[in-house]
């Protein structure tokens, strides 16, 4: 399919235009990019901000008077910008502000799989380096690791030894020394321009450049990032630069457990939407709507909201393929749903299927369960890892059982610990989501007190815990005023206060009276959730505990959580699955929950 928009004198407003018109299939986050053009091509020199189409058809001339593709079958043929690409190209260099410099200083590319962004991104960088007349232009490409990085790098270097459009068989940037490709075949890792001084190469995201003035840092892949510091280090080098300068963020739709790529996708997104305001700031972002969802492997028309390239590029018989393999192999199902339609649900190896897990995600208020029968679970930890705090409360008529979890960390290391965790524990702190105590370890008495709030409001039952220190636990129950005994198993001395039962943590099923175990407690955690059965407390930690997990599997099936081999801190997830497990103890446990008969996902 030609792009038909590079024939038209504004190609960038007349893409813009027909998205709007619905001229063309395109998402709501799309079309508010679009308004948003529009918009301010109407208002946008009030705010020091100015269209320059001339400066945009320059930037989208130059693909293909200079670049060939160089992969699949259009091989050889002239790099023309794909009509989603026209918008982007345009938008990136047809804004200017009142200094003549480039309005956009980020840009946010999110896109299903196979829609062509790499080789834009190489490109792109290509052309700063050396034709946007930027004297010694710092060119970089960064990623989660050198190899991520080295994906769009590899097109760039690609174009620059392909042949140049109309010109004679041999002849490229390369071989006119227009470009120098430091390194041989597939190792070059540096370009150069001579006539300017730019040059262009990648580096990991860890790797630092001494004192660098970047006119262009790409970062591709942000859904793969397990820190945002190197991205917000060079997007504080950018800020530093004078004159033209600009960061690309490309990515697919990052999985809700994937949290740096979340973080900025919900901000290009209220970017988008014109629900944050700034100037600075460019967002393409092509999912599928939320009505689209629930049928979306039916809907073929609505694949292109999410796929901009499909027809063009990327054909449709392929997404066919995988979409009639993903119905077939429901493990699958959440990826492919995100990676080519962009629910973010998904997840990479969410240990439920994730789109039930989301399902009973809800509000649960403690002040409306008074009357209910409460079970607590508790998973203890002195300094790295969270204590969580579950409350369980039993069905009652026609309402499910409802969970929610409190957390607690040391504030002492938070900020060094966030970084090495990839979670972002100051925000979940500022927004009350987790406590932080003060110290270096965890202050016990913060929990205990909450545990005897709870005690006294609600009608608890019990509370189960991992026996890891349970006795400095007791000793700060003791110290807020809390009495509590431990069970030791029947026909032993009971005690009085509130009740403490032992919930063993591995793999073996426990068969002694009201001795409860992990295998038997995921079970029920997972019927519960499969069956919508329970309303679990939306909250960002017990999220993010979920999508961390690692399950352990025996040979005869039974299964528990594996801490040390789990993606991040998954305590919330252990305590909920303690709580749901204490609460139905008294069912009797099938032998395989509904999921498991379906298949168990091997992470």
């Amino acid at each position: 399919m030609h792009n038909k928009y590079l024939a038209l004198p504004d190609p960038t407003t007349a893409w813009a235009q027909d998205a709007v018109k619905g001229k063309f299939v395109c998402g709501e986050l799309v079309k508010h990019a679009a308004e948003r053009h529009l918009r301010d091509l109407k208002d946008g020199e009030s705010r020091g901000i100015y269209w320059r189409p001339e400066a945009a058809a320059h930037a989208l001339g130059f693909l293909p008077a200079v670049f060939s593709v160089t992969d699949g079958p259009r091989a050889g043929e002239p790099f023309h910008p794909l009509s989603w690409h026209t918008f982007v190209i345009g938008s990136h260099f047809g804004w200017l502000t009142a200094a003549g410099r480039w309005r956009f200083r980020t840009g946010w590319w999110e896109t299903g799989k196979g829609q062509a962004k790499s080789p834009l991104m190489g490109a792109i960088g290509v052309y700063i380096m050396g034709w946007c007349g930027i004297p010694r232009a710092q060119c970089f490409l960064i990623g989660q690791d050198k190899a991520t990085a080295s994906v769009p790098f590899r097109d760039a270097v690609a174009m620059c030894r392909a042949d140049i459009p109309g010109e004679e068989p041999g002849d490229s940037l390369e071989t006119r020394g227009e470009v120098i490709i430091r390194g041989e075949g597939d190792n070059a890792w540096k370009l150069e321009h001579p006539d300017t001084g730019g040059f262009f190469r990648t580096l990991a995201g860890g790797d630092s450049q001494s004192g660098p003035r970047p006119a262009f840092v790409g970062a591709d892949e942000i859904h793969e990032f397990k820190s945002d510091h190197s991205i917000e280090t060079w997007k504080r080098a950018i800020d530093k630069v004078a004159g033209n300068a600009l960061m690309v963020l490309g990515t697919n739709t990052p999985a809700t457990s994937q949290l740096v790529g979340a973080s900025y996708s919900e901000m290009y997104q209220a970017i988008a939407r014109g629900e944050a305001r700034d100037d600075s700031s460019f967002a393409f972002i092509a999912r599928v709507d939320k009505e689209d969802r629930e049928n979306i492997f039916e809907n073929e028309t609505a694949w292109a909201k999410a796929l901009p390239a499909l027809g063009e590029t990327f054909p449709i018989e392929n997404l066919r393929e995988t979409v009639a393999s993903a119905v077939l192999r429901p493990a699958t199902k959440s990826s492919v749903k995100r990676l080519y339609f962009g629910i973010d649900i998904g997840a990479a190896d969410f240990w439920i299927d994730e789109e039930k897990w989301a399902a009973v995600q809800g509000a649960v208020d403690s002040r409306a369960m008074r009357g209910r029968k409460c079970w607590l679970s508790l998973d203890l930890s002195r300094k790295n890892d969270l204590t969580a705090l579950s409350a369980t409360w039993e069905a009652d008529g026609n309402r499910p059982m409802a969970s929610k979890t409190w957390y607690w960390t040391a504030r002492e290391g938070l900020e060094d610990r966030s970084e090495e965790d990839r979670a972002p524990y100051l925000e979940w702190v500022e927004d009350g989501y987790l406590t932080a105590t003060p110290g270096a370890t965890i202050d016990y008495t913060f929990v205990a007190q909450r545990v005897a709030e709870i005690e006294a409001e609600q009608d608890v039952v019990e509370l189960v815990v991992d026996i890891a220190f349970v006795t400095a636990f007791r000793e700060a129950c003791t110290e807020v005023g809390l009495e509590t005994w431990l069970y030791e198993g029947p026909g032993k001395p009971e005690g009085r206060g509130l009740r403490i039962v032992k919930h063993a943590q591995g793999k073996k099923v426990m068969f002694e009276d009201r001795q409860l175990c992990m295998p038997h407690s995921i079970t029920r955690t997972e019927d519960a959730i499969l069956e919508e059965a329970v309303i679990i407390d939306s909250s960002p930690v017990t999220y993010a505990c979920a999508g961390n997990v690692h399950m352990d599997e025996d040979g005869q099936g039974n299964r528990a959580f594996d801490k040390a081999r789990s993606r991040g801190r998954i305590d919330g997830m252990v305590t909920v699955a303690m709580g749901i497990g204490a609460a139905t103890a008294s069912q009797k446990p099938k032998k395989q929950s509904v999921y498991a008969r379906r298949g168990v996902i091997r992470i």
